[in-house]
């Protein structure tokens, strides 16, 4: 039983290594254009979630941030399935500085990759945030 014991320890603690790796490769990433700094964090993407989260930032001093994140983000998966937002938990359109949690329904299959494009008003091209999973 000892043995079953330190055999169940060393999965479960191979296991939450394994989560930790995963997490690293979800870092942040910054985008800084137009006076504008997005940065975008991964919260954790799990199979069998009912939803993605990312940790969305805006920064500037130099215009009113009133983006519809609704309307101008998408998040595509390896096999090009886009998924839209179906919710923000934040700050409301306005001001210089934003934050909140920007969430996307999850797909039916782990993605091996997802990237998020962001359309900012103004800008001429979309913002791509890119996270390799497997």
């Amino acid at each position: 039983m000892y043995r079953y014991t330190l055999q169940a320890i060393a999965f479960i603690l191979g296991l939450t290594v394994a989560a930790l790796a995963v997490g690293a490769q979800l870092g942040e990433q910054k985008s800084t254009e137009a006076g504008v700094t997005v940065s975008v964090t991964p919260q954790a993407i799990a199979a069998g979630a009912k939803t993605w989260n990312f940790d969305v930032a805006l920064n500037t001093h130099s215009q009113d941030l009133s983006d519809d994140f609704s309307k101008t983000t998408v998040l595509v998966d390896d096999r090009g399935v886009e998924y839209r937002p179906v919710a923000w938990e934040g700050a409301g359109p306005g001001g210089h500085h934003r934050s909140g949690v920007l969430k996307f329904a999850a797909g039916k299959q782990a993605p091996q990759s997802l990237e998020m494009r962001m359309t900012r008003p103004g800008e001429a091209k979309p913002r791509s945030f890119r996270w390799q999973l497997k």
